[in-house]
């Protein structure tokens, strides 16, 4: 079983900076994908697959317990047909990749930015004039990827530009010219991205056991 293949190299990169952002394991191979144990009170480990080949449906058929996640970019099919009963697709992220030009930071009136860097990872907190926290995200600043990672706007400040003005507050701490700027979004996630300069790379799926 073999399916359409994403850089591998570009995956690993973003593997390894989500990582180091949330201080979790780094990835590891295994089962022909990558491995990261998790090892939160929800989930054990997942895998993360460049592209769909054997080890995915052998690694499936192994496990029986919730708290294991399969992920792997390309098409759902080349994976549904493979997968045991108990297994459930989620509806899909998006793995992208930003365009060479990156807004310029700024900061939306009555807001101010907060940022701090410990290592390679960054954190931006956008406060209101209250102090409140209004948005925040954070990013892993490798030779190899530039990775963002939990960027959140409170329901209450969005459509002010917050998202935008976080977005370029981190790019604006990358180090490695050359290193690609990558993220996985949500469907909403996306929208916004795509109006940023950024494209999607390839569709982005998760199958669980879900508990009964």
């Amino acid at each position: 079983m073999t399916g359409a293949m994403v850089d591998p190299h570009h995956v690993l990169a973003w593997l390894t900076g989500r990582s180091l952002a949330r201080g979790v394991s780094l990835p590891v191979p295994d089962h022909g994908g990558y491995r990261v144990d998790t090892r939160s009170d929800v989930e054990v480990s997942r895998w993360i697959y460049p592209t769909v080949n054997d080890g995915l449906s052998q690694l499936a058929r192994s496990l029986h317990a919730p708290g294991y996640l399969l992920k792997w970019l390309g098409e759902a099919d080349a994976v549904r047909a493979v997968l045991p009963n108990d297994w459930h697709i989620q509806p899909p992220a998006y793995f992208m990749q930003a365009g060479d030009d990156l807004a310029e930071p700024s900061t939306p009136k009555g807001y101010r930015i907060a940022m701090s860097r410990t290592d390679q990872v960054i954190t931006v907190r956008i406060l209101d004039d209250g102090g409140a926290l209004a948005a925040s995200g954070y990013a892993a600043d490798t030779p190899d990827a530039f990775v963002y990672d939990r960027i959140v706007t409170a329901p209450e400040h969005r459509r002010k530009g917050l998202g935008r003005a976080l977005m370029a507050a981190l790019g604006s701490a990358k180090r490695h010219a050359s290193a690609p700027s990558l993220l996985t979004a949500t469907e909403e996630g996306r929208a916004l991205y795509t109006t940023l300069g950024w494209r999607t790379i390839s569709p982005y799926w998760t199958a669980e056991i879900l508990a009964a």
